[in-house]
């Protein structure tokens, strides 16, 4: 199995995808801010899953790698709080993306809790 095949990976991508698009219509002022923020955190997600799953001969440094995937996908949540508040996305588009990233969150947490399941020594 390929890193690209983990259904973590492939909603992250698909987040991380939906939040650049949002952000294309951030203001100008927010680029060096929120909108580089929200883009960068979304795609460590998958970045971070992607080195975790090639470090899986030894469990602990998957989960180290998986701990940094889960905590990028909660900033990108707080990026998003920011967002909606600021009124640069819709209250309708924040509960979607907040929800997907919940799912993410307990994609990554499964892994995390189950390593063997994913090819790692004990």
């Amino acid at each position: 199995m390929d890193y690209k095949e983990l259904l973590a990976y492939q909603k992250g991508f698909q987040l991380a995808m939906e939040v650049f698009e949002l952000s294309k219509s951030f203001p100008n002022e927010e680029k060096y801010s929120l909108t580089d923020q929200i883009r960068r955190s979304s795609r460590s997600v998958c970045a971070n899953i992607a080195e975790s799953y090639r470090k899986r001969r030894y469990v602990n440094h998957f989960i180290s790698k998986l701990t940094d995937s889960d905590a990028e996908n909660s900033e990108t949540s707080v990026w998003l709080d920011f967002a909606v508040e600021c009124n640069y996305i819709s209250k309708e588009d924040y509960v979607n993306l907040i929800n997907k990233s919940t799912e993410i969150g307990r994609l990554i947490n499964y892994m995390i809790n189950n390593p063997t399941k994913f090819g790692c020594n004990q």
